[in-house]
């Protein structure tokens, strides 16, 4: 599947900002299943200063340096990425869960795609007991890994309300847990730490989802916007599954990846420091939109 990306992140402030600094993850980069044919992303008001780096996670990272006067920030991204379906392994397959915390915990491999770096609180995914606790319910005694965490993934779907007035960007697990209610953040948030607080392996990603539905099929939560969703490590032979509890869907063709981390405060498509004061204003357009086949056509010669 290829798709048509076409991104606008607009912040509008109350009063002229003078200086800012941000930290912009808002393209995409390859991956495996995941080719970015061409990408393409622009600022206003133009920086002084603009460096692109690519973190440990292998995010696509600019840095940016603004120093004229502005009541307006906006960040546009355009993109032409290439999906592959995802090889989805039978969920009753694989190690149990016990085994993937013993496996995760022996590692000593500290490279980016390591279970290692996803074990442990992170800073916006701080450990539970009361989510410990009921993800706990998900795992009895050697149930596989995989069937462990669709069972808690759908446990969370079913049980939690998407509210995007319920919780801002800065709300802990523990509060959107509290309630049961959030947005696509807080769903991956919860989950994450259900798992971690059981030694398990998770992440967290960020990216785009599909945002015109096939024939016959509904539009996915949080398709007009960033969205999140989970990875779980499986171990070595399933490696990372990817999950989506705010659609309690299994990641597939449907999902793109912008970026991955530890939790949200590793892959914010947005960050940095500004001077100014009063109060600001943001706004997300998304469009995802995959690209009609082309019709081959058979030519004679003669």
């Amino acid at each position: 599947m290829i798709y048509e990306i076409h991104q606008k992140t607009a912040y509008t402030y109350a009063y002229p900002v003078p200086v800012a600094r941000h930290v912009l993850r808002m393209v995409p980069v390859d991956r495996p299943r995941q080719r970015v044919i061409a990408s393409h992303f622009s600022i206003d008001p133009d920086p002084v200063e603009w460096v692109e780096t690519t973190d440990f996670f292998g995010n696509r990272v600019a840095h940016v340096r603004i120093e004229r006067a502005h009541t307006r920030f906006v960040v546009r991204t355009n993109a032409r990425v290439e999906v592959e379906a995802a090889d989805h392994a039978d969920p009753e397959a694989g190690p149990s869960w016990e085994a993937i915390r013993e496996m995760a915990a022996a590692c000593c491999d500290l490279s980016a795609g390591s279970p290692a770096h996803h074990l442990f609180p992170s800073p916006a995914a701080a450990q539970s007991p009361a989510i410990t606790a009921w993800a706990a319910a998900s795992f009895p005694a050697g149930r596989p890994m995989l069937a462990g965490a669709l069972d808690l993934m759908m446990r969370l779907h079913g049980e939690f309300t998407y509210d995007p007035k319920a919780t801002d960007v800065s709300t802990p697990p523990a509060e959107s847990f509290a309630i049961k209610r959030g947005v696509c953040q807080d769903f991956a948030h919860v989950m994450i730490a259900g798992l971690r607080g059981l030694g398990l392996p998770a992440s967290y990603v960020s990216g785009f989802l599909r945002t015109e539905p096939p024939p016959g099929q509904e539009r996915l939560q949080g398709a007009d916007a960033t969205h999140a969703w989970v990875t779980v490590w499986c171990g070595p032979e399933l490696g990372w599954q990817g999950l989506d509890p705010t659609n309690a869907l299994r990641v597939s063709t449907d999902h793109v990846v912008l970026a991955i981390g530890r939790d949200y405060s590793d892959v914010a498509p947005v960050g940095g420091v500004l001077l100014g004061s009063g109060r600001q204003k943001l706004s997300v357009e998304v469009d995802v939109v995959p690209l009609a086949p082309k019709t081959t056509r058979s030519k004679t010669n003669g």
